[in-house]
């Protein structure tokens, strides 16, 4: 079973969630936000496993190029262009689809690696990190999370900590998983989020529920909207300062309080009820 943990925006709590719960089932834990992965801060596993990511990108040899310009004419994403009287390749532009290489007439185009980013594995307290991260100025991280999930067990409960909002990346993070658990604040805000990041889960026609992270008694307006759209509330995070205090500090909830573990212990019993497991 693979869960996708994810929110509409960052800070909602979608990382407390998704630590919290591999750690109270000792399941895998998998950080898909790999444009800011921050899993590692509360999970620091021991003898990581890492590996590059790399995407081909075109390399144009100038001596060879009859200045046909079918590359610059068939890419869909200005990635090449004809500049000075030569075929000039932008990489941060580049999808990797090997089109302008296979046209060239005069077979001036081949391709190279290119490396984007990584992924990594790794053990801490029974349970399993997996994660990556994209260089810093590298445009897309989707290749990273096709990476992070493509070699993902189907055995086990699987937790998968989404990038915030509703990006490709968050796609690609629904578009892998079974269900999906979405964060919510109680805010006017919150609403909207949780209106949002369902849209995307309907897209890709995967079931989902909701937890409230902040949870107070004084408003219940992400309740109501889970009543209007038929999600089901499968656990409330109350607002407390000691728990915004020990996740500040990087402490596993799960692994230091009895009481705050069964919070987590409670959401994986309501998921396995509504998923029939």
């Amino acid at each position: 079973m693979k869960v996708a943990v994810l929110s509409g925006k960052g800070g909602a709590g979608k990382t407390l969630v998704a630590v919290n719960l591999a750690a109270a089932a000792n399941a895998r834990y998998v950080d898909c936000d790999v444009e800011e992965p921050n899993g590692h801060l509360f999970l620091t596993p021991t003898e990581v496993a890492a590996e590059q990511v790399t995407v081909t990108v075109p390399v144009v040899a100038a001596a060879n190029c009859t200045g046909c310009r079918k590359c610059v004419d068939f890419c869909r994403f200005n990635a090449l262009a004809w500049v000075n009287d030569e075929v000039m390749v932008f990489e941060e532009a580049c999808k990797s689809c090997g089109g302008c290489a296979v046209l060239c007439p005069s077979g001036a185009i081949t391709e190279e690696r290119r490396v984007i980013g990584h992924v990594h594995r790794g053990v801490v307290n029974s349970v399993e990190a997996w994660g990556g991260a994209i260089r810093p100025g590298v445009v897309s991280g989707v290749p990273v999370v096709q990476q992070v999930l493509r070699d993902l067990p189907e055995d086990g409960l699987t937790v998968i900590d989404g990038p915030p909002g509703a990006s490709c990346l968050a796609l690609e993070t629904a578009r892998a998983a079974d269900y999906c658990l979405l964060v919510a604040e109680p805010t006017r805000f919150g609403v909207h989020n949780v209106a949002m990041i369902h849209q995307l889960t309907v897209a890709v026609d995967r079931p989902c529920g909701v937890v409230i992270n902040k949870a107070t008694d004084a408003n219940t307006s992400v309740e109501e909207l889970c009543a209007e759209l038929g999600l089901p509330v499968l656990g409330r995070i109350p607002y407390d300062q000691q728990v915004a205090l020990a996740s500040s500090q990087g402490e596993v909830l799960a692994w230091q309080d009895e009481a705050q573990r069964q919070v987590f212990v409670d959401i994986l019993d309501r998921l396995g009820a509504v998923i029939g497991r």
